[in-house]
């Protein structure tokens, strides 16, 4: 199979496209033929070594979280999946940017019918970071007010939907280019974080879901009923800040779950969900890293890795 390879931490520039075995699928686990696979800032700071004291890793490894594809082979034990079925998933810290790929079943969910499989690579690490957050972090209920930062990302703009779906009131701050496309995935109102400040226009809100940190972060805890969520995959809250201000503060690693895939999906098929997805081949993975490095993204960057 086709791989991207890296043998030594760094700029994307270590990035190496290789021919290497085809991996094989352990007990739990199914072989996926991969159409496709997406980009996420975990990749490249992997990739720097910025993470290698929290995720150690054995040299060569191929980055990538999440896929979407065929089950081409069984693992010992499987009966969740058939060989054919289209599947998308968060499948572990390594392994996506390849043609060939395997996870543990419970990682995987059928891909939603309405997505093509490249469509569905862009999914499963945005959507379950969006969906943890606001439901098992924050608790949204209907008619709540909720402020998303960073809200035309890969994860702000899935947050935004399902903060929608949910009934919220959705606040979303961006750059003033992106507001027509939030309004149209169900943001009630937009802020331009460029030249307005956010907590001079909102307050009282209920939820705060923070994709930037910093200073941002610490703002946030001003426009926060008491009794308020501010939670952030980010960074962890400022601890006193969350005294002061009578917040309950939250950060979190997402974890992968194919449970809470089978939703996400079955919210695509019903209109709930879209994704914005930019594509390139595998060999440009360099490009798409280059790329997700610069942030301010609208929507998902993936690797087509069937070309």
């Amino acid at each position: 199979m086709k791989a991207i390879r890296v043998y030594e931490y760094g700029s994307p520039e270590v990035l190496r496209l290789e021919d290497i075995a085809d991996p094989v699928a352990g007990v739990g686990e199914v072989l996926i033929d991969v159409a496709g696979a997406g980009v996420n800032p975990i990749d490249w700071k992997i990739l720097s070594g910025a993470m290698k004291a929290f995720i150690p890793l054995p040299l060569p490894f191929t980055p990538g979280v999440e896929v979407a594809g065929t089950v081409i082979a069984l693992g010992q034990g499987v009966t969740e999946f058939s060989i054919g079925d289209e599947v998308f998933g968060f499948i572990n810290i390594v392994g996506g940017y390849a043609t060939k790929a395997v996870a543990q079943v419970s990682k995987l969910a059928i891909k939603p019918k309405s997505l093509s499989a490249l469509q569905a690579s862009a999914v499963p690490a945005a959507a379950l970071t969006a969906w943890q957050a606001l439901t098992d972090h924050a608790g949204v209920q209907r008619r709540q007010k909720v402020l998303i930062h960073a809200a035309a990302g890969g994860v702000g703009s899935m947050a935004v939907q399902i903060a929608r779906y949910l009934g919220a009131e959705v606040y979303a701050t961006a750059s003033e280019h992106n507001h027509a496309y939030l309004k149209d995935l169900g943001a009630d109102y937009t802020i331009d974080y460029t030249t307005q400040a956010f907590d001079e226009l909102v307050a009282g809100v209920d939820v705060v879901l923070d994709l930037v940190g910093g200073e941002t972060q610490n703002r946030s805890f001003k426009v926060l009923k008491r009794n308020g969520v501010l939670v952030s995959p980010v960074s962890l809250p400022n601890m006193s800040l969350a005294n002061d201000y009578g917040v309950t503060p939250a950060n979190f690693a997402t974890r992968s779950d194919g449970r809470q895939l089978s939703l996400v999906a079955e919210l695509f098929d019903k209109g709930h969900l879209t994704v914005d997805v930019e594509a390139y081949p595998l060999s440009e993975a360099k490009v798409a890293i280059e790329k997700s490095m610069g942030r301010h993204l609208r929507g998902r960057l993936v690797l087509d890795t069937t070309r």
